[in-house]
Protein backbone atom coordinates (compact mmCIF):
# COMPACT_ATOMS: atom_id res chain seq x y z
CA UNK A 1 0.00 0.00 0.00
CA UNK A 2 1.48 3.31 -1.05
CA UNK A 3 -0.24 6.75 1.05
CA UNK A 4 -0.13 9.63 -0.44
CA UNK A 5 1.52 13.26 0.74
CA UNK A 6 -2.10 14.53 0.75
CA UNK A 7 -3.52 11.30 2.36
CA UNK A 8 -0.54 11.54 5.03
CA UNK A 9 -1.30 15.18 5.54
CA UNK A 10 -5.08 14.47 5.73
CA UNK A 11 -5.15 12.00 8.53
CA UNK A 12 -2.24 14.39 10.20
CA UNK A 13 -4.53 17.21 10.10
CA UNK A 14 -7.96 15.20 11.38
CA UNK A 15 -5.95 13.81 14.13
CA UNK A 16 -5.39 18.06 14.99
CA UNK A 17 -8.92 18.92 14.66
CA UNK A 18 -9.64 16.19 17.15
CA UNK A 19 -7.04 16.64 19.23
CA UNK A 20 -8.52 20.43 19.90
CA UNK A 21 -12.47 19.77 20.37
CA UNK A 22 -13.50 23.68 19.36
CA UNK A 23 -11.73 22.98 16.33
CA UNK A 24 -8.39 25.13 14.64
CA UNK A 25 -7.49 27.55 11.87
CA UNK A 26 -5.94 25.69 8.49
CA UNK A 27 -2.80 27.97 9.54
CA UNK A 28 -2.54 26.34 13.44
CA UNK A 29 -2.86 22.62 11.65
CA UNK A 30 -0.05 24.27 9.45
CA UNK A 31 1.72 24.81 11.81
CA UNK A 32 1.94 21.74 14.52
CA UNK A 33 1.91 19.38 11.23
CA UNK A 34 4.69 21.32 9.16
CA UNK A 35 2.44 21.19 6.40
CA UNK A 36 2.20 23.01 3.60
CA UNK A 37 -0.25 26.05 4.22
CA UNK A 38 -2.15 26.09 0.67
CA UNK A 39 -2.01 22.45 0.32
CA UNK A 40 -3.70 21.77 3.59
CA UNK A 41 -6.25 24.23 2.88
CA UNK A 42 -7.16 22.46 -0.28
CA UNK A 43 -7.15 18.97 1.89
CA UNK A 44 -9.88 20.55 4.44
CA UNK A 45 -11.97 21.42 1.16
CA UNK A 46 -11.76 17.77 0.33
CA UNK A 47 -12.60 16.81 3.91
CA UNK A 48 -15.37 18.82 4.07
CA UNK A 49 -17.24 17.82 0.37
CA UNK A 50 -16.25 14.67 1.74
CA UNK A 51 -18.49 15.36 5.10
CA UNK A 52 -16.09 14.40 7.38
CA UNK A 53 -14.85 18.43 8.40
CA UNK A 54 -16.87 21.05 8.95
CA UNK A 55 -15.19 25.06 8.25
CA UNK A 56 -16.65 28.79 9.70
CA UNK A 57 -15.64 31.79 8.52
CA UNK A 58 -14.72 34.87 10.52
CA UNK A 59 -12.68 36.08 13.48
CA UNK A 60 -13.76 32.61 15.48
CA UNK A 61 -13.63 30.79 12.27
CA UNK A 62 -11.64 27.61 11.57
CA UNK A 63 -12.19 23.80 10.87
CA UNK A 64 -13.32 21.40 12.87
CA UNK A 65 -14.69 17.30 12.64
CA UNK A 66 -17.93 16.87 11.43
CA UNK A 67 -17.72 13.45 12.92
CA UNK A 68 -17.29 11.98 15.87
CA UNK A 69 -13.45 11.39 16.22
CA UNK A 70 -14.64 7.82 18.12
CA UNK A 71 -16.41 6.75 15.03
CA UNK A 72 -14.05 8.18 12.60
CA UNK A 73 -11.62 5.50 10.87
CA UNK A 74 -8.82 5.73 9.14
CA UNK A 75 -10.09 4.22 6.38
CA UNK A 76 -13.02 6.69 6.16
CA UNK A 77 -10.29 9.68 6.12
CA UNK A 78 -8.05 7.58 3.53
CA UNK A 79 -11.11 6.28 1.02
CA UNK A 80 -11.77 10.48 0.94
CA UNK A 81 -8.99 11.81 0.22
CA UNK A 82 -7.53 9.06 -2.44
CA UNK A 83 -10.90 6.83 -2.80
CA UNK A 84 -11.17 3.08 -2.20
CA UNK A 85 -8.35 0.53 -0.88
CA UNK A 86 -6.25 -1.51 -2.59
CA UNK A 87 -6.99 -1.21 -6.30
CA UNK A 88 -4.98 -2.89 -9.12
CA UNK A 89 -4.89 -0.81 -12.23
CA UNK A 90 -7.56 0.90 -10.77
CA UNK A 91 -9.73 -1.95 -10.60
CA UNK A 92 -11.35 -3.65 -7.63
CA UNK A 93 -9.43 -6.94 -6.96
CA UNK A 94 -12.74 -8.92 -8.38
CA UNK A 95 -12.86 -7.19 -11.19
CA UNK A 96 -9.10 -8.58 -12.28
CA UNK A 97 -8.59 -11.51 -14.61
CA UNK A 98 -5.97 -13.46 -14.35
CA UNK A 99 -5.23 -16.59 -16.16
CA UNK A 100 -2.65 -19.51 -16.17
CA UNK A 101 0.76 -19.15 -13.49
CA UNK A 102 -0.63 -16.08 -12.49
CA UNK A 103 -4.37 -16.99 -11.29
CA UNK A 104 -3.65 -16.96 -8.08
CA UNK A 105 -2.70 -13.39 -7.53
CA UNK A 106 -6.60 -12.18 -7.50
CA UNK A 107 -6.83 -13.95 -4.37
CA UNK A 108 -3.30 -12.17 -2.73
CA UNK A 109 -5.10 -8.44 -3.68
CA UNK A 110 -8.59 -9.54 -2.01
CA UNK A 111 -6.51 -10.80 1.05
CA UNK A 112 -4.30 -7.67 1.41
CA UNK A 113 -7.24 -5.34 0.54
CA UNK A 114 -9.39 -7.57 3.87
CA UNK A 115 -5.99 -7.31 5.91
CA UNK A 116 -5.76 -3.24 5.02
CA UNK A 117 -9.07 -3.34 5.95
CA UNK A 118 -8.96 -5.07 9.31
CA UNK A 119 -6.23 -2.42 10.44
CA UNK A 120 -7.48 0.64 8.88
CA UNK A 121 -11.00 0.37 9.56
CA UNK A 122 -10.70 -1.08 13.48
CA UNK A 123 -8.49 2.26 14.21
CA UNK A 124 -9.94 5.41 14.90
CA UNK A 125 -8.55 8.63 14.70
CA UNK A 126 -9.68 9.30 18.49
CA UNK A 127 -7.49 5.99 19.33
CA UNK A 128 -4.34 7.32 17.20
CA UNK A 129 -4.28 10.47 19.37
CA UNK A 130 -4.25 8.97 22.54
CA UNK A 131 -1.86 6.57 21.10
CA UNK A 132 -4.20 3.32 22.32
CA UNK A 133 -4.38 1.20 19.41
CA UNK A 134 -6.27 -1.58 18.60
CA UNK A 135 -4.67 -5.09 19.15
CA UNK A 136 -4.68 -5.66 15.23
CA UNK A 137 -2.55 -2.58 14.81
CA UNK A 138 -0.13 -3.70 18.29
CA UNK A 139 0.43 -7.24 17.13
CA UNK A 140 2.07 -6.22 13.47
CA UNK A 141 4.62 -3.50 15.40
CA UNK A 142 7.89 -5.42 16.20
CA UNK A 143 9.13 -3.49 19.11
CA UNK A 144 5.96 -0.87 20.49
CA UNK A 145 7.46 2.50 21.72
CA UNK A 146 6.20 3.97 25.28
CA UNK A 147 3.03 5.61 24.67
CA UNK A 148 2.65 9.29 24.27
CA UNK A 149 0.79 11.17 26.52
CA UNK A 150 -0.96 14.12 25.10
CA UNK A 151 -2.38 14.82 28.18
CA UNK A 152 -6.57 15.26 27.03
CA UNK A 153 -9.19 13.52 26.75
CA UNK A 154 -11.67 13.06 23.23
Amino acid sequence: MRLTAKTDYALRAVCQLASRPGGATSDRISEAEAVPQRFLEAILRDLRRAGLVTSRRGPDGGHALAVDPEELTVADVIRAIDGPLALVRNLRPEQLDYRGASVALQDVWVALRASERAILEATTVAMVVRDELPDVVVDHLPDRRPAYEVGMDI
